[in-house]
């Protein structure tokens, strides 16, 4: 065999363990890694209502939220809000299928309002994790 197989063949089998390893480190994700969807930290609140369910994360002084669709499929209204008491709201809203989340929020050591909206269900956490 020539130098030139062996080379090709070394780096095929390199390929194919990063790409294994990869496959198992998806797979070894945390459940909620996919609703998150740009929303990092711990998860601190579930608020399930009719229609969806709203998740609220913590990093630090930051918040965020994500609200998912109970049944997800057909396109329709969705919000998540995220409110530090003595700020204005920072919301997300539009026609989706599946989530929509807030980018993180600055709430330093205060208050925060959590609230979600999917189709014509809703919820508000009012003033939680102070």
């Amino acid at each position: 065999m020539d130098r030139g197989a062996k080379g090709i063949r070394r780096r095929l089998a390199l390929g194919m363990a990063l790409l294994t390893a990869s496959g198992l480190f998806a797979l070894a994700a945390p459940a909620d890694a996919h609703a998150a969807a740009g929303c990092s930290g711990r998860k601190v609140r579930t608020l399930p209502f009719s229609t969806g369910t709203l998740h609220v994360y913590r990093q630090g002084r930051y918040v965020c939220a994500v609200t998912l669709a109970e049944n997800p499929g057909r396109e329709r209204t969705m919000s998540a809000s995220v409110q530090a008491r003595g700020h204005r709201p920072v919301a997300r809203k539009g026609k989706r299928t599946h989530r929509i989340g807030t980018p993180l929020v600055y709430a330093g050591h205060r208050c925060v309002r959590i609230a979600g909206e999917v189709g014509g269900g809703s919820t508000s956490s009012g003033w939680i994790l102070c």
